[in-house]
């Protein structure tokens, strides 16, 4: 089990942060019950140890920044302090752990989610740098396959179209609109040369399809442009839809794809 070796400084700072947390529960919010007469503000540190499985030395040893932890361990913590995802990440940073694998996909504001979900009628999809599908509303799904039925790892836009046939059947004329994210994601690839999530998606792209490698090995660079394509819908013919590639404030370089049925009025920029 790897343990964090964190510098003193860091060792206090997750101290403290714990304890404000800590601090900030009442017996009820965990599932304990209360008491009438209590001293201490907000849970006491035993109840902590004992919803995380540690002893109650151990604990107030961590919360005094005076030893070390596992992620496990801390992991266990952060359940029994309900931290959300935010500050479950900045715990373990705290404590000296690099992110793992599964936390490298980019956050994005919860309030974009409110911003696909104000277009009822309009396909949209809040998307990553590397073009990875972070959320998308439920007009997408009553139009595209449901992103959800896809590995997490392959929740990719440009994976999907030059991979999937059921994306392709929706959009016959994928491979402009394939070939002009690739552009997109060059764009911003080339000013992250290190970045994980480029990376891997490159690997996956030149595997997946190695007949495309002409595409794989391009460098030009380009801002994906509006445009009008037909999209067949199921049982029916084709229907025009206005696609737009509208930059999105969080996280960096994120974006939401937004598609429009010709006959309606066009989304404003959020």
């Amino acid at each position: 089990m790897a343990t964090s070796t964190a510098t003193s400084a860091l060792r206090s700072g997750l101290g403290g942060f714990l304890r404000a947390h800590r601090e900030r529960l009442t017996p009820g919010d965990v599932g304990l019950p209360g008491t009438a007469r209590r001293r201490a503000k907000g849970l006491r540190r035993e109840e902590v140890a004992v919803l995380a499985g540690v002893s109650v030395a151990w604990y107030t040893w961590l919360e005094q920044g005076r030893v070390d932890t596992s992620r496990q361990v801390l992991d266990a913590v952060a359940r029994a302090l309900r931290l959300d995802d935010a500050s479950h990440r900045h715990a373990l940073a705290l404590a000296g752990f690099a992110p793992a694998p599964g936390d490298a996909r980019p956050a994005y504001d919860p309030e974009l989610r409110a911003v696909l979900d104000g277009w009822p009628d309009s396909p949209a999809l809040l998307l990553g740098p590397a073009l990875d599908i972070l959320a998308w509303n439920h007009a997408y799904t009553t139009l595209w396959p449901d992103p959800a039925a896809f590995p997490e790892d392959r929740r990719n836009l440009l994976l999907l179209l030059v991979t999937d046939a059921r994306h392709q059947r929706r959009l016959p004329g994928w491979e402009p609109v394939a070939m002009d994210l690739y552009r997109h994601l060059r764009t911003r690839a080339d000013r992250r040369p290190d970045a994980e999530d480029f990376r891997h998606l490159t690997g996956l792209l030149r595997s997946a399809r190695p007949d495309l490698a002409d595409w794989w090995a391009c460098r030009s660079v380009g801002d994906f442009a509006p445009r009008t394509v037909d999209i067949t819908e199921d049982g029916g013919s084709p229907r025009a839809y206005g696609m737009t590639l509208l930059l999105a404030p969080q996280p960096q370089d994120a974006a939401m794809l937004v598609q429009t049925p010709t006959h309606t009025a066009k989304p404003p920029a959020p």
